[in-house]
């Protein structure tokens, strides 16, 4: 048998509604400081992440507006490219309507002067018919047989002829001229010094600097062996010295 020692009862020393030093603890770290402390520190925490998740996201940004730049460098040339072809065949085509406008004036020029040789030959062909009844009319005229209606008609056609640009031309007295002058008659006169139209037979016409017809005249030279005029000697006196003296 054991035997019991009689002497104080054995209580405990720590109370019964104390804290055991385990559940304090558990208790003290429910509210500890460190858990306030944890909660910022775990939102820092967030934070962090998502500014790595938007540096992520600009990063693949970046690299799609390089990649739209590297893409425009290409277009761009192409663009450059066909710019200078369109101003090569405008230039061109500039040309081609510089070269039709000048071959265009210079055609409407030559049908214009082509036009107006085809009528001047025209009316020169029909003043050419009507010379015959201007002579008609000239040689009554002369003869003071232009008289009464006849004489109006004369009067309107040679007005008409004039309008048509008809000119007449031929005077006594006047200088032969080969080229608007044609010679029927020929004789000496001692009152010329030059051959001269001394006798209009056949007026002559002409349009503007055409001649249509020659004037028909009749021409006088000087007389052979006129005497020379004053202040000149004979040929032979002034050879030979002067005048023989006896």
């Amino acid at each position: 048998m054991t035997e019991e020692t009689p002497g104080f009862d054995q209580k405990s020393d720590v109370p019964t509604d104390a804290v055991q030093p385990d559940d304090a603890a558990a208790q003290a770290a429910g509210a500890s400081p460190a858990d306030e402390a944890g909660g910022p520190a775990d939102g820092a925490g967030d934070v962090t992440e998502t500014e790595q998740e938007g540096q992520g996201g600009q990063e693949p940004l970046q690299g799609q507006v390089q990649g739209q730049a590297a893409d425009l460098g290409p277009q761009e040339a192409a663009l450059t490219a066909q710019l200078d072809q369109t101003r090569t065949a405008l230039h061109e085509r500039t040309q081609d309507l510089q070269r039709l406008q000048a071959e265009f004036q210079n055609y409407r020029r030559r049908v214009e002067r082509d036009r107006a040789a085809v009528k001047e030959v025209a009316v020169a062909n029909l003043l050419t018919e009507l010379l015959p009844v201007l002579d008609d009319i000239g040689r009554a005229r002369d003869h003071g047989e232009l008289v009464g209606g006849f004489k109006s008609v004369a009067e309107s056609l040679e007005m008409v002829a004039a309008k048509m640009g008809l000119m007449q031309f031929g005077k006594e007295g006047e200088p032969f001229d080969p080229t608007v002058h044609e010679a029927l008659m020929h004789s000496y006169s001692p009152d010329v010094t030059e051959t001269t139209c001394v006798q209009i037979l056949q007026p002559g016409y002409r349009i503007g600097e055409r001649t249509i017809r020659p004037a028909r005249v009749g021409v006088a030279e000087p007389q052979p062996g006129a005497q020379a005029p004053a202040g000149e000697e004979p040929a032979d006196e002034e050879e030979n010295g002067g005048p023989e003296q006896g």
